[in-house]
């Protein structure tokens, strides 16, 4: 059988050796994005530096991917790039496979190849150097919004930790319907493990209230989702939780824009205290949430320990007749 099908079935590994590329596909600040010829929608990430890479963190991303339900499979390769097999060359892990993005998340500049509708198209307006991106109508950009959270909700749920989330790693498209697509997946790890190269961090994204030396974590995750929903609504490339959130007109009903204005200003809390992106899907969708006070119980009654040391009548218990 073809290794690479074999491979993408099993979540094995594929030799480089066995890759035949057709040229550059993007590069990044971490590897570099090749075509795969006979391989229609498939790329392979390789890394600038392989001695760096953490292969066992990359195989926990191909086993979980494999270890999902089918329909919950189909699901995560609609919506990401996630890390389908490693490529090694011979024991060294130097890269990945990965689907490519849709093709409904690209746009056309008015000169040059077509580029990857990236998030942070929706937090600014229209300029003449991006006439070609299909803006969202209000509607819209609330889809939009929700799609994300229950993206990264569902992986938070994996127990997965995301990292360098940012409006340059998440693609976005109206049409046929909203959606968005997540990339550099290889950014991500368990909670707890170590991440498949070093932590990145964009500029403008940093949660400044991460304890020193600390790694990215669930918390700095909801805080940068925090800043992308924010953003996204506002369409303010700038806007921070210490800032009110003024969303565009039309975009949240005034029962919703009170709800999410109080998970705003909550994300710009302590570290370990900033809302779940479950907070933000009630709030978003505008069903509000009820605060509960913990209920504390009454301390115990004294029991009269001398009860227990005087000796109680013992009555007799009767038993059948023995059968010979």
């Amino acid at each position: 059988m073809d290794t690479v099908l074999l491979a993408l079935r099993d979540g094995g590994d594929v030799d480089e050796g066995g890759l035949v590329l057709s040229g550059g596909a993007g590069r990044g600040g971490q590897g570099t994005i090749h075509r795969i010829v006979g391989r229609p929608g498939l790329l392979f990430k390789r890394y600038l530096q392989p001695a760096k890479v953490n292969g066992a963190a990359l195989t926990d991303l191909v086993g979980l991917r494999h270890a999902l339900p089918p329909a919950e499979r189909e699901r995560l390769d609609a919506q990401a790039a996630w890390p389908l097999c490693r490529v090694v060359d011979g024991s060294r892990c130097v890269g990945f496979l990965m689907r490519e993005a849709p093709a409904a998340m690209r746009w056309q500049p008015a000169s040059g190849s077509p580029k990857l509708t990236e998030l942070q198209h929706l937090f600014r307006a229209e300029r003449p150097a991006t006439r070609g991106v299909l803006r969202p109508d209000p509607a819209e950009r609330l889809a939009l919004v929700l799609e994300l959270a229950g993206l990264l909700d569902r992986l938070h749920r994996w127990g997965l930790v995301l990292g360098d989330l940012s409006g340059t790693n998440i693609l976005w498209s109206v049409a046929p319907e909203p959606a968005v697509y997540l990339i550099d997946c290889d950014g991500a790890r368990k909670a707890g493990a170590l991440p498949v190269l070093d932590q990145a961090d964009t500029p403008d994204w940093e949660d400044l209230r991460t304890p020193p030396g600390s790694r990215a974590s669930t918390d700095s995750d909801r805080f940068k989702a925090a800043l992308i929903i924010g953003r996204a609504l506002a369409q303010d490339p700038y806007l921070t939780p210490d800032q009110q959130l003024d969303p565009l007109p039309g975009v949240l009903t005034e029962r919703r824009l009170a709800a999410v204005r109080r998970t705003w200003a909550q994300a710009g809390g302590p570290y370990g205290s900033r809302p779940d992106l479950t907070a933000w899907l009630l709030a978003l969708g505008g069903r509000d949430t009820i605060p509960l006070t913990r209920v504390v119980a009454p301390p115990p009654r004294p029991v009269d320990e001398t009860m227990f040391d005087t000796r109680a009548p013992r009555g007799r218990i009767r038993l059948p007749p023995l059968r010979p």
